[in-house]
């Protein structure tokens, strides 16, 4: 990597993009971060200050996901592009297609068509997800070993059913189609598992902001389903795309996740530490009462017989010998993201 060439982070606003631009700052290196505005000064304080404290240098640039060429001037002279930015919407959206799963796959497209036009460009590290490697969660019997891996593909999710998962895998190969098409550039895809961990702003929004408040706001007090998640800390994500972009032997996909915990056992981590000021679940409510009331609950009866009951694994093998990823703890992982948003406000004591 020379680095007197710029490096190029999209969503540079993002939970994981914090931590990628953090790292590349420290090692010396120019970033350019493309926000959707960059006169929002109080979204990005945060990367202006890092880069302070930093020897490398950050340049802003405004794009949209959505509109054709939007990433070409702040793509100018770098040979990596790391493509974060992508919607996070799992709940409260009105049209699956246009809310979800356009700006995925045409974001991904626009990047790449910008990569495609931009001749210095040599490598693509895109965030993909394990939603990419599974639709639902009764699909690890289909496994060999009982975990997922590189290997697999999300053949089960579309626009009705599990929206968000589908997303993710249509944007990632729509990615490795584009890649395909050309030789001049390649790509690596990290597909990370439920990323918690510290943010380094408080505007971060992620799947796992909205797991802890249910566990503060009383929602799961009653209980919680027999589900189960691959979990990894942010840091351990951002330094896997960093060693995707610089290492280069990095090719492929690389799943990255810490381990597996059930929503019970987060649950059990988090009294142990905060102890019973919040409403955290005691208990894991049977399959067959999510049957009967799930729908009340925003469950459908498709996904609690798909996606409760089966515990889901992850082979993370390939990311610690080829990235040298080595894993921190997922249980002070979650007690860390935890503790933040309280000091953040996101979550107030309940008793």
């Amino acid at each position: 990597m020379d680095k007197s060439k710029p490096i190029l982070v999209t969503g540079a606003t993002g939970y994981i993009a914090g931590w990628i631009i953090e790292r590349l700052l420290n090692q010396g290196y120019t970033v350019h971060a493309t926000v959707r505005d960059p006169s929002k000064k109080n979204k990005i304080q945060h990367l202006y200050d890092l880069a302070e404290k930093s020897s490398g240098q950050i340049h802003f640039f405004k794009a949209d996901l959505l509109q054709l060429g939007a990433f070409d001037e702040s793509m100018k002279g770098c040979e990596v592009v790391i493509h974060t930015a992508s919607p996070f919407v799992v709940t409260n959206y009105k049209d699956a297609v246009k809310d979800i799963i356009e700006p995925a796959v045409i974001g991904t497209e626009n990047v790449l068509d910008s990569v495609n036009r931009t001749e210095s460009v040599k490598r693509v590290v895109l965030t993909s997800s394990i939603a990419s490697t599974y639709g639902d969660a009764v699909e690890i019997l289909n496994t060999s070993n009982n975990e997922f891996d590189e290997s697999h593909w999300n053949n089960t999710s579309n626009e009705t059913h599990q929206p968000y998962p589908y997303s993710k895998v249509a944007a990632e190969r729509k990615a490795w189609e584009m890649a395909e098409q050309q030789n001049r550039w390649d790509l690596v895809c990290i597909n990370p598992a439920l990323v918690m961990g510290p943010s380094l702003t408080a505007n971060t929004q992620s799947g796992s902001v909205e797991v802890l408040q249910q566990f503060a706001n009383g929602m799961t007090l009653l209980g919680v389903p027999p589900m189960w998640n691959g979990i990894v800390d942010v840091r351990d994500v951002a330094d896997a795309h960093i060693q995707a972009a610089i290492n280069t032997n990095a090719k492929g996909r690389y799943i990255i996740s810490g381990g597996t915990l059930s929503l019970l056992e987060m649950g059990k981590i988090l009294r142990q530490n905060f102890g019973n000021k919040f409403p955290f679940p005691r208990n894991q409510l049977p399959k067959s009462a999510f049957k009967l009331f799930g729908p009340l609950a925003g469950f459908s009866k498709s996904f609690v017989e798909l996606n409760m009951g089966y515990p889901i694994y992850f082979n993370a093998q390939k990311s610690q010998q080829e990235l040298g990823i080595q894993y921190r703890n997922i249980e002070s992982s979650v007690v860390e993201h935890f503790q933040q948003l309280l000091d953040d406000g996101v979550v107030r004591k309940y008793i």
